[in-house]
């Protein structure tokens, strides 16, 4: 990831001076912005949100466990003070670190290292859940005939399911795929925006929809489908919101 962005607050000047020397001379933080008063800092940090919070507890008017709650989620902390009473207390608000006063560069370098690998971790487990849900939207592997196929869901016409088995009807395949699922897993897999259930055994791709008729007959494909009592509701709304004229 980029550079980490930090802030320092705390209300001893000294203390915010040696913490922001700190963070200058270590390679992966960068310095955004220091404040002695724990209010004036809480505004800047909801204008500007930075990753990693330096905080004193100790201070006048609002202390550093109250300000903790208040920051945006996005921003992670890194307690520093002179009492090691507010240890305990401290990881439970979910600090990444506990810094005593008076504190050396070796101690604010590991606890910095332990930032950085939480930022690689999270900004890794955010690529994974992004690529994922892109390869959700794309493509789905189906086992035919006890071997994996890969379809492009945006050529799904419908999905018809028969007790523990669904066909997928598809644009480019003269016969359906038939495969082991049950509908409810079709359903919670196929993105939502683009998929419809409309009778217990189908599921139809809205986009792909060719006509509805005055008996709430869909025709997709070459099927006729009729959407039952139980989905009519749901088929009705999506109906009237992408409907123009009368």
């Amino acid at each position: 990831m980029e550079s980490i962005r930090c802030m320092v607050i705390d209300d001893e000047p000294l203390a915010v001076e040696m913490v922001k020397n700190f963070i200058t001379r270590t390679p992966f933080l960068q310095f955004t912005a220091s404040y002695t008063d724990a209010v004036d800092a809480l505004t800047a940090l909801k204008e500007h949100p930075v990753d990693l919070l330096f905080l004193d507890i100790n201070m006048p008017d609002l202390d550093g466990m109250s300000l903790a709650a208040m920051v945006p989620p996005e921003t992670r902390i890194i307690f520093t003070t002179a009492f090691k009473e507010y240890a305990f207390e401290s990881y439970n608000v979910n600090a990444l670190d506990f810094l005593l006063k008076p504190i050396n560069y070796a101690r604010f370098l590991a606890a910095a290292e332990k930032a950085r690998q939480w930022f690689e971790l999270n900004t890794a487990t955010h690529q994974v859940s992004e690529n994922k849900a892109e390869m959700k939207r794309n493509t789905l592997f189906i086992r035919i005939d006890g071997e994996l196929k890969q379809i492009d869901i945006s050529q799904i016409l419908y999905v018809s399911g028969l007790k523990n088995y669904v066909m997928f009807y598809m644009e480019n395949e003269q016969r359906p795929l038939v495969t082991h699922l049950t509908m409810k897993a079709v359903e919670d897999i196929l993105p939502p925006d683009d998929f419809m259930r409309v009778h217990r055994s189908y599921i139809v791709a809205l986009h792909k929809i060719s006509s509805v008729d005055r008996n709430n007959t869909i025709h997709i494909g070459k099927e006729f489908i009729h959407v039952s009592d139980s989905y009519l509701d749901s088929f009705n709304k999506y109906i009237q919101a992408n409907q123009i004229g009368l």
